[in-house]
């Protein structure tokens, strides 16, 4: 028999498990389901004959030389900085290992040793990081293998919730890790257009942002991803003139987000002093300049940002509950913990929500001497609260890879991310059978 070890039953692991005991029950596998909540195990393995349910502590070095030893392969679904240990050990044990994170240095360092080991260690292997590689690969070596030369791609998605259970004034609900979504940006953005490289440093992200069409959907915010320019040589396009990638926001959301950038609220560098006792209120007012004292706070914050006090930007601010005398409870916060905390009680998805998974990919390329732009767009609608869009897109892929894996379906070893044939035409044509497919139109433009 044998045996996939799942580490991590949070947001996205639901319908991973499903999927992984479905072909447990055909192929007559044992699925381990570790988590540190033992509650939340059970609860997602539903008592299945084929899921060994198991309280797991990623600390315990012991527990996890022990159950990463007697697995086949390992899915991690743990916050990224947890993966470098579990991928020790898997190379260490000659054992494969899949996770939906982006790849580290750290990560990257274990290459050679994985080689020699004859593991894969496959990352990136989500949504965004994840489908976004696979299904772009497909499309570029479609344009090459025509004759096409490529001279731009822009490629976006967002995690959002769907316009029937869009209630607030953000168009935003929590799908995925918030702490992830309080955080995203940091650091700066960097990609290349028309050969020119460009920089956005973190404070200027959210206010330099583009519109982005995407037909039968509508219009949304688009914001630059961290690093773009890597995935030139990934993709084999080291000499395109314009790659950009990025992240989805409905209209109007990065305009106010640009405000808690501009407090530092996100900052998660230090903690605040006494942040138990202090109110929402007393937080944003320590954060503003001295000068700007006995002015009321809602007119602070938008002179602060160059804004009028009335503006829907500042509406949406204040509709946060983040100028409320409301105490923030909770003791050694950073002002990105507390941020996080306050939105988490108002972006929450109630259970009959559904939240909505948008990605586009643009293509500009030169054919037989005629330019042309070629549009590949995926909606993928969630059920529920717990089966949502964004558990699908990326717990399905995570999945899906693991089990061609485990039937000896892809031979690639190594630190990769899924860009190669092997992977990426096998991992799409099975998320076609679960309604997770591509619709595609090209314009002429000369």
């Amino acid at each position: 028999m044998k045996r996939i070890f799942l580490i991590g039953a949070g947001r996205s692991s639901t319908l991973l498990i499903d999927y992984l005991l479905e072909q447990a029950a055909v192929e007559n596998w044992e699925v381990t389901v570790g988590d540190v909540s033992e509650d939340l195990v059970q609860q997602k393995t539903k008592g299945h004959p084929y899921a060994r349910p198991l309280k797991f502590d990623i600390q315990n070095a012991a527990q996890t030389e022990q159950e990463v030893g007697r697995a086949d392969i390992v899915i991690s679904l743990l916050p990224a900085h947890m993966h470098l240990s579990v991928a020790q050990a898997c190379v260490r044990l000659k054992k494969h290992l899949v996770t939906a994170s982006y790849v580290t240095p750290e990560m990257l360092s274990l290459h050679e040793d994985a080689l020699r080991q004859g593991v894969l260690l496959l990352n990136e292997c989500g949504l965004d990081p994840g489908i976004d590689h696979m299904s772009a690969m497909e499309i570029i070596r479609d344009i090459r293998t025509q004759g096409g030369e490529l001279t731009a791609f822009y490629s976006y998605t967002g995690g959002l919730v769907a316009p029937e259970s869009n209630d607030n004034p953000w168009g935003y609900k929590f799908s995925w890790n918030p702490r992830n979504v309080v955080l995203a940006g940091q650091g700066t953005a960097r990609y290349i257009e028309n050969g020119n490289y460009k920089y956005i440093p973190y404070s200027r992200l959210f206010s330099a942002t583009r519109t982005i069409e995407i037909e039968g959907v509508g219009s949304f915010d688009g914001y630059a991803n961290r690093d773009s320019l890597a995935y030139r040589k990934i993709y084999g396009l080291q000499e395109i003139p314009t790659l950009l990638r990025g992240t989805l926001r409905q209209a109007g959301y990065c305009s106010s987000w640009n405000v808690f950038v501009q407090l530092g609220l996100t900052d998660d560098s230090y903690t605040v002093e006494s942040s138990a006792a202090l109110s929402y209120s007393d937080l944003v007012s320590a954060l503003l300049p001295i000068t700007f004292s006995g002015m009321p706070i809602r007119q602070a914050v938008a002179t602060l940002c160059g804004l009028d006090a009335e503006s829907d930007i500042m509406k949406r601010v204040e509709w946060t509950g983040v100028f409320s005398d409301e105490k923030i409870g909770l003791q050694n916060a950073t002002p990105a913990q507390v941020l996080q905390q306050l939105l988490e009680s108002k972006w929450k998805l109630n259970p009959t929500d559904k939240d909505l998974v948008v990605m586009q990919h643009r293509f500009d390329y030169r054919l037989r001497g005629n330019m042309f732009s070629r549009y590949s767009s995926l909606v993928v609608t969630g059920e529920d609260a717990a089966r949502t869009a964004m558990a699908k897109t990326v717990g399905l892929p995570v999945g899906i890879a693991a089990v061609r894996l485990l039937l000896g379906k892809i031979p690639d070893r190594g630190v990769m991310i899924p860009v190669t044939e092997s992977i990426c035409r096998q991992v799409l044509s099975e998320l076609e059978e679960y309604g997770i497919c591509f619709k595609e139109h090209t314009v002429q433009l000369t």
